[in-house]
């Protein structure tokens, strides 16, 4: 076997390692919320590790839980680790206690609940959610017991009982159950990037700011504070001289202003400036308790006479209330307080200190964010936690009259951008208009968002309305399932495989508008990725839905999904050999195919197919030899891995990693042209290479603008005579608008494509000054030291 096809096994130091770091973070992080989520991936990945080491984990499987079937959903961590628990299991939920209650049954048996529903009472209950729609699968489990019903009351005894004997001996584990909601399962023709109940999440974890809760607590309570002991002291001023008269009450009003002190420092804590024993209040508050009450020592005497003392420093140091300054008695040290605090802001009740303290006292009556959060949470009090917001804007007014005067939260106040935007994306609208206002950031999001659009499509082949919403309900929630890492080319697990799909996939019932709805879907995401997003790999999980809906549609369109470097298994399945033929009836002989040096004619020859020992799919050893020997591989480079992504993205130039499918057989075509995609597509290239410079670790940098200049050379090549010349003067034009080392950087690139445009080769030696831009490298990358 060639060094490059050694297969590859599963490091258990991987584990290991994510399990120390979750470790250190949960003993050692000041935030409670961030520990806790450290201690749940610790327990997660205790037993990922523990799996591995006893065998009760094969990670790398379909089937990674032992005593697990492949349709049962794995809880899985990051890089596609299986932990040993289902993601249906667990422990109790509320809603599970709660039917355990009603039915009279145990708290803690699931097979009970289970059995529960299959009597005639649990049927009933089980009827009734079917046809209201009210429920929420969280799990693609949760639709289970749902399916039988359907199927008995559709009079399919025997699916029924199929279904059952698959599921029953994992009834004591699993929940079958979904929870009742008090609104209908979504219909999917909207979708929204985050639910109600996330949108909750994210508004509760608005925490006060202490800082913030300082500031206002200083504006409120300790300034009005210091105004009132200036002016106190204000009261004994005769002439220019602080001391010179004693007022009648003058006395009485400073003990009291003295007790009024106790009191605030007990009951607000937050802000302590006030304690500064250098600070202005805090002098004059110790001169006010040792004029009242006397140093600790010495016998007593006059109001009047402890005063003057104080003037002249004639007393001993003082000491008065907690925290106060010991150094108030020292010779002026009292004038010098007084005389700074009315500098600075005015004699209380003056002019200009009044419009300071009404602005102050305006700025700490403005609601926080977290005051404004929870008026927002009260708005959704009533919204199911699965759906998102038809509208926005109800969400968004001001704090009216009523919730103020329910939360103390000052009417009128605005809600600020920074709840503006989770609120946002929760909107719930068709998925090109999230894209168009931006909501939809990045191909990424828009293939979270993807699964909501595909399940309403595939559902409408189920003609009967309770079951066509129950499979919307179920597909999106497998679509949440985590994918596994997987060895040996084996495929993740299709929805069609889960027991109760396949139980009712004798009521699925295909026609030409089933079929025309999946494939006007198919072209509208194609579309959105290729105008939104140009210069951006398709991501896995969109490929996954976008062969969903093309099996729908009876397209028969062929998706690679883009693979792992450190597990490539050293070939490749028959896919993607079938997706470069496919790319050879778009671009044989185009501008792409030349740029490359691709022989699509030999590809269209290569015929070898067969299953070699040990994969889990038809494989051509031919079409990877022709990856390996594109990728010209050093067997002196450093890194296997390195290696194996040079072969890799050779796959990926070959078979234009989706694109060649998007445009033929689905028949995307974006209706501004093609030159306007590639030209958005060398953007990214710009600014991914203008992040180079200065970047030590700008190895994934350089892959991702290599492969947004693949995506810009299969556009062009779309593109007639005159758009590519046009667009390729363009570049020149956009490349010398960036900084100096983008431009150098650049340069041999953008030479090496106006000497493909004219009919020369990149592998001709007589052009010297040109590259051929690709991502992945074994000695070092050139255009990091460029």
């Amino acid at each position: 076997m060639n060094e490059m096809q050694v297969r590859p096994a599963v490091n258990p130091g991987y584990a290991g390692g994510q399990l120390a770091k979750a470790f250190h973070t949960a003993a050692t992080h000041e935030d409670e919320a961030t520990r806790r989520r450290a201690e749940e991936r610790v327990r997660r990945w205790t037993g990922v590790a523990q799996g591995m080491a006893d065998g009760s984990l094969t990670i790398g499987s379909r089937t990674p839980v032992r005593g697990l079937p492949a349709w049962v959903t794995p809880e899985v961590v990051r890089g596609g680790f299986a932990t040993g628990d289902a993601a249906a299991g667990g422990p109790w939920t509320a809603h599970e206690a709660e039917v355990a209650a009603r039915a009279g049954l145990r708290t803690d048996d699931r097979l009970a609940v289970f059995r529960y529903f299959l009597t005639d009472a649990g049927l009933d209950e089980l009827y009734t959610m079917l046809d209201s729609g009210r429920y929420h699968v969280a799990v693609p489990e949760e639709a289970a017991l749902l399916t039988v019903a359907w199927l008995l009351r559709a009079g399919d005894r025997f699916a029924a009982l199929t279904l059952l004997d698959e599921i029953t001996p994992y009834a004591d584990r699993l929940r079958f159950l979904p929870r009742v909601c008090d609104t209908p399962v979504p219909d999917g023709s909207a979708v929204h990037r985050e639910s109600v109940g996330s949108l909750r999440a994210t508004l509760g974890a608005r925490r006060p700011k202490p800082a913030v809760e300082a500031m206002n607590e200083a504006l409120t309570v300790w300034n009005p504070f210091a105004d009132q002991l200036l002016a106190h002291w204000l009261e004994t001023v005769d002439d220019g001289r602080l001391g010179a008269v004693h007022p009648a009450g003058w006395t009485e009003r400073g003990r009291e202003l003295l007790e009024r002190y106790r009191r605030l420092s007990v009951r607000h804590t937050l802000c302590t400036k006030h304690r500064n024993p250098r600070g202005n209040s805090a002098i004059l508050l110790a001169a006010l308790a040792e004029a009242l009450d006397g140093p600790r020592t010495g016998k007593a005497r006059g109001a009047g006479a402890r005063i003057a003392d104080h003037l002249t420093g004639r007393t001993a140091r003082g000491a008065g209330p907690r925290g106060a300054a010991r150094g108030a008695a020292r010779p002026g040290l009292l004038r010098h307080a007084v005389d700074a605090m009315v500098a600075k802001r005015g004699v209380p009740g003056s002019p200009a200190h009044a419009e300071l303290r009404a602005r102050q006292a305006a700025d700490a009556s403005t609601a926080t964010l977290h005051e404004l959060a929870r008026v927002l949470i009260t708005r959704l009090a009533n919204l199911r936690d699965d759906a998102g917001l038809p509208d926005t804007a109800w969400l968004l007014v001001p704090v009216t009259d009523e919730e103020a005067e329910r939360t103390g939260v000052r009417a009128g106040s605005p809600i600020p951008d920074s709840l503006r935007h989770p609120v946002e994306r929760a909107l719930s609208a068709p998925v090109a208009t999230l894209v168009e206002r931006g909501i939809v950031p990045s191909a990424e999001v828009l293939a979270e968002l993807v699964p909501q659009l595909v399940a309403a499509t595939t559902a409408l082949a189920y003609h009967d309305p309770a079951l066509r919403t129950l499979m919307t309900a179920g597909y999106g929630a497998f679509a949440e399932r985590r994918s596994l890492l997987l060895l040996n080319l084996e495929h993740q697990v299709r929805m069609e495989e889960l027991p109760w799909v396949r139980a009712v996939s004798a009521y699925r019932r295909v026609s030409t508008d089933t079929a025309g709805n999946a494939r006007e879907a198919l072209a509208e995401l194609g579309t959105l990725t290729v105008r939104a997003f140009p210069g951006t790999i398709v991501p896995n999980p969109m490929l996954q839905e976008l062969g969903s809906l093309a099996r729908q549609a009876g397209v028969g369109a062929v998706f690679t999904e883009e693979l792992a470097a450190d597990i490539f298994m050293g070939t490749f399945s028959v896919k993607f050999l079938r997706a470069a033929q496919n790319a050879g009836e778009l671009l044989e002989g185009s501008l792409y195919a030349r740029y490359y040096g691709i022989d699509y004619a030999a590809i269209r020859e290569i015929a070898d197919v067969g299953r070699e020992r040990g994969f889990a799919a038809d494989t051509s050893d031919a079409f990877a030899t022709l990856c390996r020997e594109r990728a010209d591989i050093d067997t002196r480079g450093r890194s296997w891995v390195a290696a194996n992504g040079k072969v890799i993205e050779q796959a990926q130039i070959l078979t234009t990693h989706n694109l060649a499918a998007l445009v033929h057989p689905i028949g995307v075509e974006p209706a501004e042209g093609w030159a306007e995609p590639a030209r958005g597509a060398y953007r990214t290239v710009c600014r991914l290479v203008q992040q180079i410079a200065g970047n030590p670790r700008s190895l994934g940098t350089v892959k991702d603008a290599a492969y947004a200049w693949r995506q810009t050379l299969f556009f062009l090549s779309l593109c007639g005579v005159e758009d590519q010349f046009a667009v390729i003067a363009w570049m020149a034009e956009e490349t010398a608008r960036r900084p100096k080392h983008t431009v150098r950087r650049l340069a041999p690139v953008l030479a090496g494509l106006r000497h493909v445009f004219t009919g020369g080769t990149l592998d001709d030696p007589a052009s010297p000054n040109t590259r051929r831009f690709l991502g992945w490298a074994t000695d070092g990358h050139w255009m990091r030291t460029a």
